[in-house]
């Protein structure tokens, strides 16, 4: 019959090892995620968009408003106007040591990537929050959800909230940078006070934002509702 001495041995070296496999599992995953980290995300879809005029992002807003017309926003024209119109500068506790070179933004299905281009020591960074629109039925105007939906299928919970480098992590890792993106609304205030107030109906696809001013309508005759 065994004793309870050998078999406490048993059981602690057995506890053992199993406690030191998860350390080096969990040191090895560490690891990789600041790889990932370190590796900026490949904005080269980004860079490579479509070339087009830029217009006065507010008077086409303006305009569509007073009109009554549906507008459509490629994301190469928005990245091209962020470009040309948006002076970015450094600041806080990184403002010796890194540099805020360029914003974008990434429209996909459902939701909105910005991203901050960044140097930091000369090498390259980005960080990233993800966006999404929400609607009440009746409300005027979109809220903004700062996540971008599940990070595993069928769970509601943790968020994707961004990225950094090329990691997707979840929404309370970005508590550091959320400040910095806070800001940016104060830089364009009467865009998106036409864009996200005034505007009825607000759609984030591929590629495209699409903005609408008028109410939903049932009527099939309605010109700005796909037939």
């Amino acid at each position: 019959m065994l004793s309870k001495s050998f078999m406490a041995d048993v059981s602690t070296g057995v506890f053992g090892r199993i406690l030191v496999q998860i350390m080096v599992a969990a040191t090895i995953g560490f690891a990789v995620a600041l790889v990932f980290i370190a590796c900026p995300q490949d904005l080269q879809d980004l860079r490579k968009g479509e070339v087009m005029p830029v217009r006065n992002i507010k008077a086409v807003l303006t305009n569509a408003i007073e009109n009554g017309n549906a507008v459509t926003l490629k994301e190469a024209e928005i990245n091209q106007w962020l470009g040309r119109e948006l002076v970015v500068k450094q600041g806080g506790m990184l403002a010796d040591i890194a540099t805020l070179k360029r914003l974008w933004v990434r429209l996909e299905n459902g939701r909105a990537e910005v991203v901050m281009e960044r140097t930091i020591l000369g090498q390259p960074f980005t960080v990233s929050m993800f966006l999404r629109v929400v609607q009440e039925e009746g409300d005027r105007g979109v809220k903004v959800e700062l996540q971008g939906g599940e990070i595993f299928d069928g769970l509601s919970l943790p968020v994707q909230g961004g990225r950094f480098g090329s990691l997707v992590v979840p929404q309370g890792f970005l508590l550091l940078v959320r400040p910095s993106f806070l800001k940016l609304p104060e830089l364009f205030h009467d865009e998106i006070h036409l864009a996200l107030e005034e505007m009825a109906r607000v759609s984030i696809e591929k590629g495209q934002l699409v903005l609408n001013p008028r109410e939903p309508s049932n009527d099939a005759l309605d010109p700005l509702l796909p037939h």
